[in-house]
């Protein structure tokens, strides 16, 4: 049976990837193993860098591991590729973290990490602050994990993708709002060896909108990984 292992984005419960973990299993024989991120869906009450999630997955993995990252999961896997160069044998980015653009929303969570004092002390001012960002994630983060999210936005500067060695494939939803196609198209430039299919009717979390048709996807890399 063929093994996978699956690093998920900023959320606080895996519940919604379970259909797809499902289908992996009984149309593809596909094992998949999700990672509970601390601070995420794993317990932590401190605040993370990306060099320390970094270290906390490559003991996480085996050897030759074929791993998913989603989102900021994808972040932390190029990164990896980057400090471990030998540790993955091939890596599947969904809609991932990781292209550095500056935004205006960007510069706001960095700022609001250092307001955090007098955002904690007023209610309508965190709520008017949140919502003039746009930003859910961070809204309903625990303090550590503010932190720790405005740190994964600042490290996307430093993210050398060229440097990535390890093969990968980057499924990506057209309609994906939160890791625009742009950005997709950028890591696809930027990797020395990567393949790029786009899906028409996905957003940010196929795992909810087609569950079937991600499975499928995902099924689709590993055969190719066989030939």
């Amino acid at each position: 049976m063929k093994k996978l292992y699956i690093i998920h984005g900023w959320t606080y419960t895996v519940e919604p990837w379970a259909k797809t973990l499902e289908l992996l299993k009984t149309e593809y024989g596909v094992t998949a193993e999700m990672l509970h991120v601390p601070g995420l869906t794993a317990s932590s009450n401190q605040v993370w860098t990306i060099d320390e999630y970094v270290d906390w997955a490559n003991q996480q993995l085996p050897a030759d591991a074929i791993v998913l990252g989603h989102s900021n999961g994808g972040r932390i896997l190029l990164n990896l590729s980057i400090k471990y160069p030998d540790k993955l044998k091939h890596l599947i980015l969904l809609n991932s973290a990781g292209v550095y653009e500056k935004s205006r929303k960007r510069d706001l969570l960095k700022a609001a990490s250092k307001l955090s004092a007098p955002l904690k002390k007023s209610a309508m001012l965190r709520k008017v602050f949140h919502k003039l960002i746009g930003a859910a994630d961070y809204e309903r983060a625990p303090e550590h994990m503010k932190q720790t999210l405005s740190n994964m936005l600042e490290s996307d500067k430093y993210l050398k993708l060229e440097q990535v060695k390890t093969p990968v494939s980057i499924l990506w939803g057209e309609k994906d709002t939160v890791t625009p196609l742009r950005q997709a198209k950028k890591l696809q430039a930027a990797l020395p060896d990567a393949t790029l299919q786009t899906y028409r009717n996905w957003n940010h979390a196929p795992y909810i909108v087609d569950p079937s048709g991600l499975a499928r996807a995902i099924n689709r890399v590993l055969e190719n990984l066989e030939k």
